[in-house]
Order: C-alpha cells, then structure tokens, then sequence
C-alpha cells in the first residue's frame, strides 16, 4: 500500500494498487456471499446451530480481512507516516486496535 494522501475535504485516503484492491475487493464479495447464504438459512427456517456455524464462519472472515488490512496500514501508511516524522499516526493506530478489540 502506498502512502496516505489527503483529498480537498481533508480525508485521507489511501492509494492501493489495482491488485491489492481486487484482491480486497474480491475477500469482501466472499465475505458478502456468506452473508448471503445466512440470510437465505433464515429465510428458509434453518435449524439455529446450523446458521450459528455460518455465522462464526463469517465472523472469522470478517476478522482475517481486518487482519490483513490493518498489518498493510501499519506496514504502508503508519510506517511511511512514521518516517516522515509524523507520530500523531501512532494515537490514531492505538484508537483504530481498540475498536477493533472490542
């Protein structure tokens, strides 16, 4: 991932290559499709555990994803940040893994 950059409204954004983006992209479809299947387990009247397993199954996905892309900010936008002199980027790491934590 490349480095953060700021857009005329003052949000950063982040410039990920074409891949790195498909590759997210394709994840959260994956991610998305087992939303799916939940929702048609419920609509169907499937029994309660088997729709639990689906749900932790998604759960996990859900959590390797945030994995994934939390190692590529720190490796990309935190340590690029960090080598500009910019430290204020380390508050905003802690705040984001709290979240993340909870």
């Amino acid at each position: 991932m490349s480095e953060n950059k700021c857009c005329c409204s003052g949000q950063k954004t982040t410039k990920r290559s074409d891949e790195d983006r498909r590759k997210l992209i394709n994840r959260l479809s994956r991610i998305e499709g087992q939303i799916r299947g939940i929702k048609r387990m419920v609509e169907s009247d499937a029994y309660c555990p088997d729709i639990l397993n689906q749900c932790a199954a998604a759960i996990s996905a859900l959590n390797g994803f945030s994995k994934d892309l939390v190692g590529a900010h720190i490796r990309g936008c935190v340590a690029h940040d960090l080598r500009e002199g910019d430290d204020s980027v380390l508050d905003e790491l802690i705040t984001t893994l709290q979240k993340l934590m909870r």
